[in-house]
């Protein structure tokens, strides 16, 4: 079944921060959306590339070796093997593009790791 998704609508469903949920997949590629407010954790993904899309507010991305500021409408691919941390001071609308083999903490297991995604 084809259908269209309104971002908004959906971002009006989740009540809780850092707790991702699927609204498509094009092949083997999930396509996420959270609400972020506060830190996440460092991690990576060993296997995995992601792409982050700030849809509303700013998302501060720490590198090892820099820091990326997304503001709305902005995006950026984190490779691989790169560790890194997002940190949201106010609410931020995210949208996530990453394999469906993606664990939200890569290589940490915390209290925000999610392993079944909920789609809404």
């Amino acid at each position: 079944m084809v259908e269209k998704v309104n971002l908004l609508e959906k971002f009006a469903t989740i009540q809780e921060f850092f707790s991702q949920r699927l609204i498509g997949e094009v092949n083997n590629t999930q396509i996420k959306i959270a609400k972020l407010k506060g830190e996440f954790v460092w991690h990576s993904h060993e296997q995995e590339d992601e792409l982050f899309f700030v849809v509303k507010g700013k998302l501060l991305i720490k590198l090892r070796d820099k820091d990326i500021l997304l503001e709305e409408g902005e995006m950026v691919v984190i490779p691989k093997g790169v560790e890194h941390l997002p940190i949201a001071e106010e609410e931020v609308y995210l949208m996530l593009v990453e394999p469906n083999t993606t664990v939200n903490t890569g290589n940490v297991e915390n209290e925000f790791t999610k392993r079944n995604i909920e789609k809404i």
